[in-house]
């Protein structure tokens, strides 16, 4: 639906999760699994009577554009979405049809609002209407503005993801936001004349941001407004119907593989031709389960695993770090636990990690098992950002790339390249970039080429300063 243009304290629910370890002085397994699974720090104990922090949402949907560029199923986005995160604990603001002065302020006041919550507070923004982009900035255009305007137009009558919103919400690396962007088109006519689509992004540190379809794609709205577009229709269906037990970022893993089913089986060819593929980045430090902690009054929530053995497989495929060993792990799980209430969880791990050990066996990417095994006392951030990549997160990759010096000693750089080749192939076309910057101030023509053309590939613009740097 995008336009075009451009060591962590023991936490409380560690009797849910496995052992807590505070650094990776034991074995890197049972490091991992804690690391990876621990909600936030101060969450409240089961049956604690503390509350957790709140939920607090923000929705904004256009659907008013001019000469027959509204969007029929946005309302009825904003109303579905309202309605299955109030279920989940939310706090709903929203907004309808705001101008590009309403939707700023409307997000200051949000922010405003934020800054007086806990630091771990849980934050969801939506924005559903026309989105573009103008010099590789991500533009949410405002109501009554044409999304096909000139790029001066469309800078002034819109909000810029990076600055406006997730620039104006409180970095909380404690708590979590997210934000989600399902920017639209109704028509398939223009996705064939000019595909367009939105640029890639990497989240900062607390914080998941979604895109309905992939970095220079369109997404397609129906003409109507009895139905959800495709990627908030997902999303509504899985915060209602997903178990308790996954978290936020399994859920997102979960609705990207949702969208891509419906759109790649769809009974219209063209519509399978301009199947979406969301994207996701993600920087978060805590997992938080879609069920909000309940007080000690409420009635208690059915046991987490059904039998030991069941609990024993979680913590084994839990502390895994290998793709290819998550994969197998997550295969067996869903085989012997299919009706497990972390099935949701079992999947995305699976599917992730699938796809992260294929990636592995290639000869372009120099990435082996043994950059997976941390030695002791490696750090419980570095240990958790390798739980995430051998589940295939391309920016967890790219970031356990970047701590390695690209211009220090051999070992360095190699890890380095092997690091962002890896996220290159996960779908990181801003690493794939990087990459390609590496390779030319070295003077390796050749694969600066090949990475550039991957980045443009994965639909990744880079910012003028930063095109002009290749030159």
């Amino acid at each position: 639906m995008a336009a075009g243009g451009a060591a962590v304290p023991v936490s409380p629910w560690a009797q849910d999760y496995g052992p807590t370890p505070a650094t990776a002085t034991e074995p890197p397994a049972a490091a991992s699994g804690v690391l990876a699974t621990a909600d936030a720090g101060t969450a409240p104990a089961p049956g604690s009577g503390s509350p957790e922090p709140p939920r607090l949402a923000l929705l904004i949907g256009n659907r008013d554009y001019p000469d027959g560029e509204d969007l029929p199923p946005i309302h009825k986005n904003v109303r579905d979405l309202r309605a299955v995160l109030q279920l989940r604990g939310f706090s709903v603001t929203d907004g309808l049809d705001l101008s590009p002065q309403e939707s700023r302020a409307t997000v200051q006041r949000f922010a405003a609002t934020l800054r007086q919550t806990p630091p771990e507070s849980t934050v969801f923004f939506y924005f559903s209407g026309h989105g573009a982009q103008v010099d590789a900035e991500n533009l949410l255009i405002g109501a009554g503005v044409h999304p096909k305007a000139r790029p001066d137009r469309l800078v002034q009558g819109s909000m810029q993801l990076t600055d406006d919103v997730v620039g104006t919400l409180p970095i909380r690396p404690q708590g979590l936001t997210i934000v989600v962007v399902d920017a639209c088109r109704t028509s398939l006519k223009s996705a064939v004349e000019d595909p367009g689509g939105l640029n890639q992004v990497e989240a900062p540190r607390g914080c998941l941001i979604a895109f309905a379809t992939g970095a220079g794609r369109p997404a397609i709205a129906p003409a109507d407004d009895t139905r959800n577009t495709f990627y908030t229709g997902s999303l509504v269906k899985l915060l209602q119907e997903a178990s308790d037990e996954i978290t936020f970022s399994d859920l997102f893993r979960l609705v990207k593989y949702d969208v891509q089913n419906v759109m790649l089986n769809h009974p219209l060819a063209l519509l399978r031709q301009f199947a979406q593929f969301p994207f996701i980045a993600e920087n978060t430090q805590v997992r938080r389960r879609l069920a909000p902690q309940q007080p000690e009054a409420a009635v208690p929530a059915p046991p987490r695993f059904a039998t030991r053995s069941e609990a024993d497989d979680w913590a084994t495929l839990d502390a895994a770090l290998w793709p290819a060993e998550v994969s197998r792990l997550a295969a067996e799980y869903l085989q012997h636990h299919p009706s497990s209430r972390l099935a949701g969880s079992a999947q995305v791990a699976r599917e992730g990690a699938g796809e992260a050990a294929q990636i592995l066996r290639r000869n372009d990417v120099r990435l082996y098992r043994s950059a997976f095994q941390p030695p002791p006392g490696t750090a419980a951030d570095r240990i958790a950002e390798l739980w995430k990549a051998g589940r295939g997160d391309k920016d967890a990759a790219a970031r356990l790339g970047r701590a390695f010096d690209a211009q220090g000693d051999p070992t360095q750089v190699s890890r380095y390249e092997g690091w962002m080749q890896y996220a290159s192939a996960l779908g990181n076309g801003i690493a794939a970039y990087e990459l390609a910057l590496h390779y030319r101030r070295t003077g390796q023509v050749l694969p600066a080429s090949q990475f550039e053309a991957r980045a443009r590939e994965l639909g990744y613009t880079p910012p003028p300063s930063l095109d002009n740097r290749r030159k």
